[in-house]
């Protein structure tokens, strides 16, 4: 129910006259734009700009890629990064949209330099540099506009590092457990350099949705890890491992401190499909010729035990929400979570 719905049927209810239904009106705040209107519609627009204005540039270099030599190309893509840097700094009221456009010319001029000298590097190598030069810049704009696609340069980076060291296939065996646990530790750290917590914000300053690409990508990055490892007999250890990894990911983000809806129902539902996966290989491999029995089992179990992760999903938002609630009534009851709990509810509000 929306105000002017809400306002009619007071009006019905209560059976008010002309200026008592005009009076009540007046409470509503439907004539006047939203208070924050202002500040995240300018910068939404500055945002946009800027990725228009890139995709622009780089078409004009597309155009006139042909008449430009290797040395004039060096120089436009190394002068539009130095233009954009300079700029990020000297006018701080366009740092992110200037940022942007630096982060997306530092990636082109990493892809332009190994297509041209074939320097023999690992591409996981060129994101890694990409990511590392490009951190300050995350750092200093201090924006989900930056951090989310830095996170996704540094989460394809340690992807690409892991295919490069498990001979440069996408596989999961045995002895490849050390790779690929450094691998996901490294995106889950990533992910925990996003968290919510005052110690963390005060030096990125990551808001909601760095939180939520980073933790998307890791619990995918895990998820996709584990399932293989069922197709080795005997289960290769990295089924164990994803499933500890993503239990302990439900942890924290269940936590009051770091509560965040979205990373909570996204490991949830990687723990599901695990455990329905690993039940599904268990059952219907022994299951010796009685197929229809195995898969009544199989979806029975996934349908009970994803009854049971909803309801403690939506158990554990509510008593977050409460709590949210009651920070907010009482802000001096326990101000060193005052910005877990905003975040808690603004999760709650964005789910």
């Amino acid at each position: 129910m929306n105000l002017r719905t809400a306002w009619l049927a007071l009006v019905q209810h209560h059976a008010l006259d002309r200026p008592a239904a005009l009076q009540l009106e007046s409470l509503a705040p439907w004539h006047e734009p939203p208070p924050q209107l202002q500040r995240h519609l300018w910068r939404t627009v500055a945002v946009l700009a800027a990725a228009l204005g890139g995709l622009g540039i780089v078409m004009w270099i597309a155009s006139n890629w042909d008449t430009l030599g290797r040395p004039a190309r060096f120089a436009l893509l190394q002068g539009f990064v130095a233009v954009m840097y300079a700029g990020a700094l000297w006018r701080a009221a366009a740092r992110v949209p200037l940022g942007i456009l630096a982060l997306l010319g530092t990636g082109a001029l990493f892809a332009y330099f190994g297509q041209t000298y074939q320097t023999g590097a690992d591409p996981w190598q060129l994101f890694a540099w990409w990511a590392v030069l490009t951190l300050p810049l995350a750092v200093a704009g201090r924006s989900d506009a930056l951090w989310a696609p830095w996170v996704l340069v540094a989460t394809t980076g340690i992807a690409l590092w892991a295919q490069a060291h498990t001979g440069h296939r996408w596989r999961v065996l045995p002895q490849d457990l050390g790779v690929h646990l450094l691998a996901l530790s490294a995106a889950l750290g990533v992910t925990a350099a996003m968290l919510p917590l005052p110690a963390l914000q005060r030096v990125t300053g990551a808001g909601l949705w760095s939180l939520r690409t980073a933790g998307a990508l890791a619990i995918t990055l895990v998820t996709t890890t584990a399932l293989p490892a069922l197709f080795h007999s005997p289960v290769a250890p990295h089924y164990a491992l994803g499933l500890l990894l993503l239990a302990g990911t439900a942890a924290v983000t269940g936590q009051r401190r770091c509560f965040d809806l979205f990373l909570l129902s996204a490991s949830t539902l990687g723990l599901n499909v695990l455990l329905v996966t690993g039940l599904a290989s268990l059952l219907l491999e022994g299951s010796r010729g009685d197929l229809i029995g195995g898969l009544l089992m199989v979806g029975l179990m996934a349908a009970g035990l994803l009854a049971g992760s909803v309801q403690l999903v939506m158990r554990m938002a509510r008593n977050a929400q409460a709590q949210a609630q009651a920070q907010a009534l009482d802000p001096q009851a326990q101000p060193a979570h005052h910005s877990a709990t905003t975040h808690a509810d603004a999760s709650k509000d964005n789910a």
